[in-house]
């Protein structure tokens, strides 16, 4: 059976992103075939449907790092037919057909069960940056932090990442400081559970090495100077949890904050995080988000719309999160 999927090509006649009616055969190889619900549009998405970044590997391909749907034929032993999943990350979308369709096939091994607590509506809402965010704060509990401990410093506070940061560590009893090129978004930040909100030139230019301790812990999505400054101003002994890059791969620092105040840098990868951890964070999802804040920072679009949102995301024009229903 034909079904609707974005279609990434790249050729002679340049490099595109179009709405295609695609037959089976065109299904990569897996032992899971899903039909999808729900997927989403992340920043990573938008490189991909935009082209501004060598993301995909390999076309012609399907964007979409995230989805959510019904197995519909297995042969994995871990599920059925009916079962309800979900997939984050595993390079689908990059290097294997993505969720921006109405059908995917993929490897068993990729999915978990969709959590009883949320609908595929939810579970997108949520998506890649909202389970990258709990894997920050999972990552700043492990190294210590509590919330009478001082500030925590989220960047890009208004994208997705930095929106479900916000809400979750509100919820955990964190005073929360959110950094935003976006300050008409101040109103919708404090929802959130922003106690303070400051303009992200405060931390976005060149900085010196050591900076006046003010954050006790970062959830930085942005990178570049950025990173590099709110390292330079975490308290002595404070976690600093690095996972994107919306202003830059470089991270122009120098080890005085580290060996000076014995801050942590933590990485975090969301991509190919073993099932275990992921199933760890679903869970901690469930108990520490807030769904109403879940709803206030989502819209929902078609999967035709999801191209011209590509590069909106990209510019830093897109609040929240973006739930894709790809069969309207």
């Amino acid at each position: 059976m034909p079904y609707q999927a974005l279609h990434i090509n790249k050729d002679d006649a340049g490099y595109r992103c179009t709405l295609a009616t695609l037959d089976e055969q065109a299904l990569p190889e897996g032992d899971v075939t899903v039909a999808v619900a729900y997927s989403t549009v992340n920043y990573k998405d938008g490189l991909a449907i935009t082209g501004k970044s060598p993301v995909v590997r390999k076309f012609p391909l399907t964007p979409g790092i995230d989805l959510a749907g019904t197995v519909t034929a297995s042969n994995h032993p871990l599920f059925k037919a009916g079962d309800g999943v979900v997939l984050n990350g595993w390079g689908v979308g990059e290097r294997h057909s993505g969720g921006l369709a109405q059908k995917a096939r993929l490897q068993g091994d990729w999915l978990i069960r969709l959590p009883a607590a949320f609908t595929p509506r939810q579970a997108m809402a949520i998506g890649t940056a909202g389970y990258t965010a709990m894997l920050c704060v999972m990552a700043l509990e492990k190294h210590g932090l509590t919330p009478d401990q001082g500030d925590i410093l989220v960047t890009g506070a208004g994208g997705g990442v930095g929106s479900v940061a916000i809400a979750l560590l509100a919820k955990l009893g964190y005073r929360v400081v959110a950094s935003t090129g976006r300050l008409q978004e101040a109103d919708y930040l404090r929802r959130l559970g922003a106690a303070e909100v400051i303009d992200r030139a405060e931390l976005s230019a060149p900085g010196k090495p050591l900076a006046k301790e003010r954050w006790a812990g970062v959830v930085d999505t942005v990178g570049s100077h950025t990173l590099a400054n709110a390292c330079a101003s975490t308290k002595y002994g404070g976690t600093v949890a690095a996972c994107g890059l919306a202003q830059g791969m470089d991270f122009p620092s120098t080890v005085a904050p580290f060996i000076l105040r014995g801050v942590t840098l933590a990485g975090i990868d969301s991509v190919m995080a073993p099932r275990a951890l992921r199933e760890t964070a679903w869970a901690r999802l469930a108990r520490d988000l807030d769904m109403g804040k879940l709803d206030d920072m989502t819209q929902e679009v078609g999967l035709a719309d999801a191209i011209g949102l590509g590069g909106q995301i990209l510019a830093g024009q897109v609040r929240g999160r973006v739930v894709v229903d790809v069969n309207r």
